[in-house]
């Protein structure tokens, strides 16, 4: 899957590869998907940015053996042993229609340090946006109550103000187009042993850097139209009468 474009023709395959598989005739799923389809199709606005919002674990290993390095013709070449050193966790947000993405590592994946994460969203990143239009799955922390485990109740409903929330439905997390990115960290960045949280911040703010230098905007082509033919078997069947 190509990161900076879905085609319609290409989301059926992909579908059929995920370990998730969409509910048949779910007026909850049908109802979820069409209002973040919806949010897709809105022309870019810098006072109501889009912003997509996922996050990803990452075992920290440790090379037990010191690596034997490339030649020409030959890998590197790492032994099988490893030392565990833990799991750290990464929220990647990304507003796909400026082509911009970042990516923040955090020791564990908390209610907490997802409220933390959305308040230097607003605060930081988009300080001067009226709202910020927020995509994002299902997952357990993923709430807007998150907040006020986190702070006071006035900084929580403030915060909140200036949130336009839209959740996936369940089942439906290829919705998400941070997911694009994140497969794309994955692949360039965290294929490999990072044996520790300094390095992985390291080398993702390396890559975060890389990767916002050119315009690279991600292209949604799938909309509710598709949908309802692509998907029609997902959606129930109303009886006349």
């Amino acid at each position: 899957m190509r990161a900076d474009d879905i085609k319609k023709n290409e989301l059926k395959p992909w579908l059929r590869k995920q370990w998730v598989i969409p509910p048949q005739a779910s007026a909850d799923f049908i109802c979820a998907m069409e209002g973040v389809l919806e949010v897709y199709t809105r022309p870019y606005d810098p006072a109501r940015p889009v912003v997509c919002l996922d996050e990803l674990s990452k075992p920290l290993v440790a090379e037990t053996r010191i690596p034997i390095p490339a030649e020409p013709g030959q890998p590197q070449r790492v032994d099988y042993e490893y030392e565990r050193r833990g799991t750290a966790n990464l929220f990647l947000t990304g507003e796909p229609l400026a082509g911009h993405r970042h990516v923040t590592v955090t020791e564990q994946r908390t209610a907490v340090d997802f409220a933390k994460e959305v308040r230097d969203l607003l605060e930081v990143r988009y300080p001067h946006a009226e709202k910020v239009v927020l995509v994002m799955d299902n997952l357990n922390t993923h709430k807007p109550a998150a907040l006020y485990e986190a702070f006071e109740p006035a900084g929580a409903r403030a915060l909140l103000e200036r949130l336009e929330i839209h959740h996936t439905p369940k089942h439906g997390s290829w919705l998400n187009m941070a997911e694009i990115e994140l497969s794309v960290l994955s692949r360039q960045c965290l294929d490999r042993r990072i044996p520790d949280l300094e390095t992985l911040t390291r080398e993702v703010a390396a890559w975060e850097q890389a990767r916002n230098a050119g315009p690279r905007p991600v292209n949604w082509r799938f909309t509710t139209p598709d949908a309802r033919i692509n998907l029609k078997p997902l959606y129930p069947s109303i009886q006349d009468g």
